[in-house]
């Protein structure tokens, strides 16, 4: 009998169930969010928890313990550089569960395993792009009227279709291929 045994086995051998909660930790670290069961999602929030903590820290003995469960150098890093300053007031509860509903084939539990905190991340407009890359690049776009004008000047002859006919099914259909 299993009194008093706290692990969740999720019908798998440790090494494939400590697998599987590192992995939910590294999408949890990159997404900042992940939909999956409430069991496995509270596996996995520990761990994230664990993480952030020895983020915090910020050591080279925390940065290698971090390294074995993430397996990622670029991933640490920015675990230790841009997530754990999200977090530099809070001393825990860096982790929310939110409930979605079941699992339509099993009815599992499904809920979204998220970080309370999330990095901004700024959108530009495209005008802003457009006109970021006219000032980086004058010169390319000097030449580009030119073109235009000599494209002008020769109306006589027809441009042909940018797209070959049925996309260029007639690759398929090779003479050599058909006589067998």
């Amino acid at each position: 009998m299993r009194h008093k045994m706290r692990t969740n086995r999720f019908n798998r051998f440790s090494s494939l169930r400590k697998a599987t909660v590192n992995s939910l930790a590294r999408s949890v670290i990159i997404h900042d969010a992940i939909t999956t069961t409430q069991v496995k999602a509270k596996a996995a929030a520990q761990e994230v928890e664990h993480l952030i903590t020895l983020a915090k820290k910020n050591t080279l003995s925390a940065k290698r313990r971090a390294f074995r469960v993430l397996l990622d150098h670029a991933l640490v890093s920015r675990l230790f550089s841009q997530t754990a300053p999200l977090f530099k007031e809070r001393q825990s509860g860096f982790t929310r569960i939110l409930k979605t509903g079941t699992r339509r084939g099993d009815g599992a539990q499904m809920v979204i395993l998220e970080l309370t905190e999330k990095l901004k991340k700024e959108k530009k407009v495209k005008k802003e792009k457009a006109v970021e890359a006219a000032h980086e690049h004058p010169a390319v776009h000097e030449e580009k009227p030119h073109a235009a004008k000599e494209e002008k000047q020769r109306p006589s002859e027809k441009k042909e279709p940018t797209k070959k006919f049925l996309g260029g099914l007639k690759g398929f259909f090779k003479k050599e291929r058909d006589s067998l």
